[in-house]
């Protein structure tokens, strides 16, 4: 063999080896292809399982929110109840006290009851932040106030309030029922016409 045809065969060889390091290599960077894709697919799988738990755990919440929610609105006058059952007892009592009695005693009895139950039921509301509006004496305030008429009332201030027809009732500081009122007029102050 000649220099020439041995340096081909090296050549050829060299080629040869070059070449099947290029397909191992090939072949390796398959597997490592390969490798990579179940990793991210195994990843993937996990991200999805993660999202369907977080999913079923914020519905889980949203329930046992709306039946807090639904519990709250069902049951939120419980302690306002049962403080005014006493109320209902106190009355039951009267009743049956009065039973068989006749004149003054009962009516002295009945007004002993009833004046206790009075006292009860205020304090009951006044437990839960409802406080009575008596405003006699106090300028009239249109916010708290309702008028029922004007009159002359020479001792009083004009604007202010003479008489209450009836209480008024707030709630957490909140009117929930205006007092009725009869406002004191200035002596000389021009008639109105209240028919207009």
């Amino acid at each position: 063999m000649s220099a020439d045809e041995n340096r081909n065969d090296t050549l050829d060889e060299a080629l040869e080896q070059a070449a099947g390091a290029e397909q191992v290599e090939g072949e390796g960077a398959e597997a490592a292809e390969l490798d990579e894709v179940a990793q991210l697919q195994a990843q993937l799988k996990d991200a999805q399982e993660q999202v369907l738990r977080a999913q079923a755990e914020m519905q889980n919440v949203r329930r046992r929110a709306e039946l807090d929610v639904e519990k709250a609105h069902k049951f939120a006058l419980e302690k306002f109840v049962k403080e005014l059952l006493p109320v209902v007892d106190s009355l039951e009592k009267a009743v049956e006290s009065t039973a068989g009695q006749a004149g003054e005693e009962a009516l002295a009895s009945i007004r002993e009851g009833v004046e206790m139950t009075l006292g009860l039921f205020v304090n009951g509301l006044q437990k839960f932040k409802v406080v009575q509006l008596s405003p006699v004496g106090e300028p009239f305030d249109p916010q708290l106030h309702e008028a029922m008429s004007m009159v002359p009332a020479p001792g009083a201030e004009p604007n202010s309030v003479v008489a209450v027809v009836q209480k008024g009732y707030t709630l957490n500081d909140r009117l929930v029922r205006p007092a009725m009122v009869v406002v004191a007029k200035a002596v000389d102050a021009p008639k109105i016409d209240e028919q207009a």
